[in-house]
């Protein structure tokens, strides 16, 4: 489970956006070094749909994860993973064997909102 990191302030906080999205395509990634999966993801109007790269084959089959709300940060640069051009950074927990739990909400919220 690793160490706590150092105390930040609040600003630093605020310059990491974290956006509540659903899933709306989802596909094999066979060309990743790690199991993964291709996600298509609709963050609404203002941030609009992107593309990512997450290794959660471990918990989830593709089917379940159409229509399923993730959490991302959607203010990194871009980052190439094989052929696939990663936009967002879908954000989970790890599991006692170290498989990606994704991070979700208990409550209907529109696509896009901000986490604060």
């Amino acid at each position: 489970m690793g160490q706590a990191s150092p105390q930040i302030g609040y600003e630093d906080f605020e310059r990491v956006d974290i956006r509540i999205g659903t899933v709306i395509e989802a596909t094999p990634f066979p060309e990743a070094r790690k199991p993964a999966y291709k996600l298509t993801i609709d963050f609404g109007p203002v941030i609009g749909v992107k593309k990512s790269s997450a290794q959660v084959t471990k918990h989830y089959a593709v089917d379940e994860l159409i229509g399923r709300r993730v959490a991302a940060v959607v203010n990194f640069p871009p980052r190439q993973i094989g052929p696939v051009m990663s936009e967002v950074l879908c954000l989970g927990f790890p599991d006692a064997e170290g498989g990606v739990v994704l991070v979700d909400v208990d409550r209907d919220v529109p696509n896009g909102g901000k986490l604060f």
